[in-house]
């Protein structure tokens, strides 16, 4: 084994520029004399804390545009729900059971919070035997075969 000089150190790379000098408008025309790719871009509001402020133009929207919200299940359809519920003797947990949702689920369509999904609202209108859409709202739905 052949013996080292723990002392020496050969460093065999040339630092390349700092960031600061990247960026100055010589190097980057240096760069580009050279023919090598050179990107710039401008960040905004770079250094400061201004990501939370409000400009003229964004409060001007808010007072423009109208309130978006999802629509919510009426509160006829959840009285409907839960007079149907009752008449078949079933508690929420056992028409969730029934319909393969969670009790919340029952609770929420009951007390006009959820937001209306046809799947559910056609597995509940199944199970308690009441119309829960359209224009007919509580009336009963008729067996029949269905159309194809």
């Amino acid at each position: 084994m052949a013996e080292s000089d723990w002392d020496t150190v050969t460093v065999l790379r040339k630092k390349g520029p700092t960031a600061a000098q990247a960026k100055s408008k010589q190097a980057i025309l240096a760069a580009q004399r050279r023919g090598e790719d050179v990107e710039t871009s401008k960040k905004w509001a770079a250094g400061q804390n201004k990501q939370h402020s409000i400009t003229k133009n964004t409060a001007k929207l808010d007072r423009e545009t109208e309130e978006l919200h999802h629509d919510r299940v009426t509160l006829e359809v959840g009285k409907v729900i839960q007079q149907g519920r009752q008449s078949k003797g079933l508690t929420q947990k056992d028409l969730a059971t029934k319909i393969n949702e969670k009790p919340q689920v029952i609770a929420d369509y009951e007390s006009g919070r959820a937001i209306p999904n046809n799947q559910v609202l056609g597995k509940i209108e199944r199970a308690i035997g009441l119309k829960l859409r359209g224009k007919d709202i509580g009336k009963a739905i008729e067996k029949g075969p269905r159309a194809k």
